[in-house]
């Protein structure tokens, strides 16, 4: 788990994690409004090279950013189940030559694929601008990927 003392850190984290990911990753952003998806959401683009300013997709569900790979990110807040999930393609974004980041994930959660990396938000209850980040690795890929994110967050550790 990593602790973020503001929404620059945060982004600071995505940023970092964005120099491990490959083609056909899924990263999953769970938490309460304002925990800090977005930010996060915009470090993985800035860390993948995306020029274009990263909005959180809420009215058009995803946004389609160009970098070293196409990022594909979701807000799937709004569906009404994750049926509607379908009606907007997911398998060619989450099986494609991108990465795709889909916040609010656990709404959607029985059409992820097993493996992917779920990645939980928590506000700080006694500090404002802290976060709490908690990463739940779901396959081999993902676990490595966890370790590498805390060895290049935490060296030594």
């Amino acid at each position: 788990m990593l602790k973020s003392f503001s929404s620059e850190e945060t982004r600071q984290f995505g940023e970092k994690m964005a120099l491990l990911l490959q083609a056909g990753d899924i990263i999953c952003l769970n938490g309460d409004l304002g925990a800090g998806k977005t930010a996060f959401s915009q470090g993985v683009a800035r860390g993948l090279g995306v020029t274009s300013h990263v909005t959180s997709p809420t009215f058009t569900l995803i946004n389609e950013y160009e970098g070293r790979l196409p990022l594909y990110h979701f807000d799937v807040y709004r569906l009404g189940d994750s049926e509607e999930m379908a009606d907007l393609g997911y398998e060619e974004y989450f099986y494609g030559p991108g990465v795709c980041l889909v916040e609010w994930a656990e709404l959607v959660e029985d059409v992820l694929p097993e493996e992917r990396l779920d990645i939980t938000l928590l506000k700080d209850e006694e500090a404002e601008e802290v976060r709490l980040i908690k990463f739940t690795p779901r396959g081999q890929r993902y676990k490595h990927l966890v370790e590498e994110m805390n060895q290049l967050v935490c060296p030594g550790n």
